[in-house]
């Protein structure tokens, strides 16, 4: 590298030796720096004025004055970027004085650059992945902030560790990435994980899921104890999830078991057993906790228009009914504005197995249809006129958050697989879901199982589903109804974050590191869960 405190020329005087050293720092520089230090075009230059073949040798003043100043700039440059052998050739050297005092100049005009080369938080914009960038000329080795601050090397350390992508959000060295959080819903019919971390407020990455039909409550009904071929296949499933847990850091999760476990007269021998084989600790919520987590899993699907709405979540061994009245004042979570619920003891399961789930007919679908309204007739709730209108505002519609809806959803898109992006949120017509229903209806059961959103695991149980989901339209006839892939998981995750305040810091370094202290974590869990796995 070529040292340019050095002169072109075998003899000079110093001061001209010392004007060419401060003239090519400043030209090899470049940059916002030397224009804004250039004097205006009506004065020569430093350079064209100094004494001797100084700056543009053998050039005149004045032509250097008409020449654009890039094309100045561009010939100092070539003429600074000689070979060094050429330079020690000339036999030129300048003084100790001189070399150390542009230096110095050099180092002031590079800071005055970096304040103004600076992102978001002060960070330099520039990366250090490349340790030479910043190479002093003439100091093979040596950072150009060594001399001025002693503290370059850890400056250069804590740039190394940023990341190298400008619109990344900064962690700092030993900060933890986002927390996950996990949620397992084991019920009548299924078995569901999710694992997930916070994003935008009221929202979350799935980052591994699962789900798998056991049919725990296979014959509760008739018995009322969980069979030993059901406990089985749960455990199963449940191992699998017990293996998905363990394979992440999970900073809080909740596992919890509905209605079977709930109603089966070996209820907690099974969770015993379950604790014993997988390790996981479930708790048997009460159809109340069902209600409300549900509801909060469902709450980014309200409308800011609405003022009301009727939730309903359709399982395999009880259906949740919730009505919600929003009014001026929303809250983050929208189970804080339910104002009347109820838990029936029929699901899917339990009333495909009491009628009969493979044929279906018109009269025995009926018959299922007055069954449930018969348990609606105790429900105590305003009326449709009531939620539609008059104190409880306009905007009433329905939500249903179960198997048997997201099924007619798929159903009515005629959907070549399942496909949970286009069914959540999806709108559905009063007039479209008495069609699904009479499609339905209409196919025996082997058509219902050759469905693909359908499939031989459902094809016993949809129509029941459909039973209860009539019996509540008729209760409460809306003109639209919204479907909810969502449900009980989505709730508990929903709820533990909230709990946390994951989405109430604005940055995402505050967020990380209000999940930094262990002991604080602790106790939430404790009074939040107790029973943590």
């Amino acid at each position: 590298m070529k040292d340019p405190d050095h002169g072109d020329k075998p003899s000079e005087s110093g001061a001209s030796a010392a004007g060419r050293s401060e003239g090519r720092m400043g030209a090899s520089r470049g940059g916002k720096g030397k224009r804004r230090r250039r004097k205006p075009s009506g004065s020569p230059s430093a350079i064209a004025s100094g004494s001797g073949p100084s700056g543009e040798a053998g050039r005149p003043a004045a032509l250097n004055e008409a020449e654009p100043s890039r094309k100045r700039k561009r010939r100092r440059r070539s003429k600074s970027a000689r070979p060094q052998d050429q330079s020690a050739a000339s036999g030129a050297s300048a003084p100790a004085s001189d070399a150390a005092l542009s230096d110095k100049r050099g180092a002031q005009k590079r800071n005055r650059k970096a304040r103004h080369r600076r992102g978001l938080q002060g960070r330099p914009l520039a990366s250090a992945s490349n340790p030479t960038t910043n190479l002093r000329p003439g100091r093979p080795g040596e950072r150009s902030g060594d001399a001025p601050r002693p503290r370059s090397g850890e400056a250069a350390a804590q740039q190394q560790a940023r990341p190298e992508r400008l619109g990344a959000p900064f962690v700092a060295p030993g900060e933890p990435p986002a927390p996950l959080y996990a949620a397992l819903d084991l019920g009548t019919n299924n078995c569901r994980l999710l694992i997930a971390q916070p994003t935008r407020p009221g929202q979350f990455r799935v980052v591994d899921a699962f789900s798998r039909i056991v049919r725990l409550g296979e014959g509760l009904g008739a018995s009322g104890r969980l069979s030993e071929d059901a406990m089985e296949r749960s455990v199963e499933a449940l191992k699998v999830c017990a293996a998905k847990l363990g394979a992440r850091s999970i900073r809080r999760r909740r596992l919890i078991a509905t209605e079977a476990a709930r109603a089966a007269a070996n209820g907690e021998a099974f969770m015993n057993r379950v604790a014993e084989e997988t390790g996981l600790e479930l708790e048997i919520i009460d159809r109340e906790t069902e209600a409300r987590l549900a509801v909060s899993g469902c709450s980014s699907l309200v409308d800011r228009e609405t003022r009301s709405v009727v939730l309903f979540d359709i399982g395999g061994g009880s259906s949740e009914i919730a009505v919600i009245r929003i009014g001026e004042n929303r809250s983050s979570r929208l189970a804080n504005h339910i104002t009347h619920w109820t838990s029936l003891p029929v699901g899917v399961v339990t009333l495909s197995e009491r009628h009969g789930g493979e044929h279906v007919t018109p009269q025995s679908f009926e018959v299922m249809v007055r069954e449930v309204e018969a348990m609606l007739a105790g429900f105590e709730s305003p009326s449709v006129d009531a939620l539609a209108s008059g104190s409880y505002g306009g905007g009433f519609h329905l939500i249903g958050t179960s198997g048997t809806v997201t099924t007619l959803a798929g159903v009515h898109l005629d959907l070549p697989r399942y496909d949970r992006r286009r069914v959540d949120g999806l709108w559905l017509s009063d007039d479209e879901v008495s069609a699904m229903q009479a499609r339905l209806l209409s196919w025996d059961f082997a058509a219902r199982a050759a469905n693909p959103c359908i499939g031989p695991d459902r094809a016993d149980l949809v129509l029941a589903g459909c039973a209860i989901l009539e019996a509540i339209r008729r209760r409460w006839p809306s003109s639209r109804m919204r479907v909810a892939d969502r449900g009980l998981r989505e709730g508990l995750l929903t709820d533990m974050m909230a709990d946390d305040g994951a989405w109430r810091r604005g940055r995402p370094r505050r967020h990380q590191r209000s999940f930094g202290s262990p002991q604080a974590g602790e106790e939430r869990v404790k009074r939040h869960e107790g029973t943590e796995a």
